[in-house]
């Protein structure tokens, strides 16, 4: 397992295995994640959905220091806003895998 520093002048990993969908409203992509493995550090510029495929017990680990346990189910959706660099990792003794969507669109926020 690498080193969960971060090094802000080392370049950024994409946000996932593979872009199996885009067009110009979306981007879509797949993520395979084995047990102890970490996704390299990566960025969202966009906002975007996690779809988790199997059971995830992950760890994100972000630029600033901070850390967050992630426990998700297949078939949940999981709204996140674009933000500051971080990793993930697999925890769990399974592969975790996941369908991310990002919204390439904007959109207006709805009032409060």
């Amino acid at each position: 397992m690498a080193d969960d520093t971060f090094d802000p002048s080392a370049p950024l990993g994409p946000i996932g295995d593979e872009i199996i969908f885009e067009n110009e409203y979306v981007r879509v992509w797949g993520l395979n994640l084995d047990p102890g493995d970490r996704q390299p550090w990566h960025r969202h510029d966009l906002p975007y959905i996690v779809i988790p495929l199997t059971d995830g017990d992950n760890e994100m680990h972000f630029s600033d220091g901070r850390r967050k346990p992630t426990q998700e189910k297949p078939g949940m959706a999981l709204w996140r806003e674009p933000g500051i660099p971080h990793e993930l990792i697999n925890r769990s003794g399974w592969t975790y895998r996941n369908i991310l969507v990002e919204v390439k669109v904007p959109f207006a926020k709805a009032a409060p």
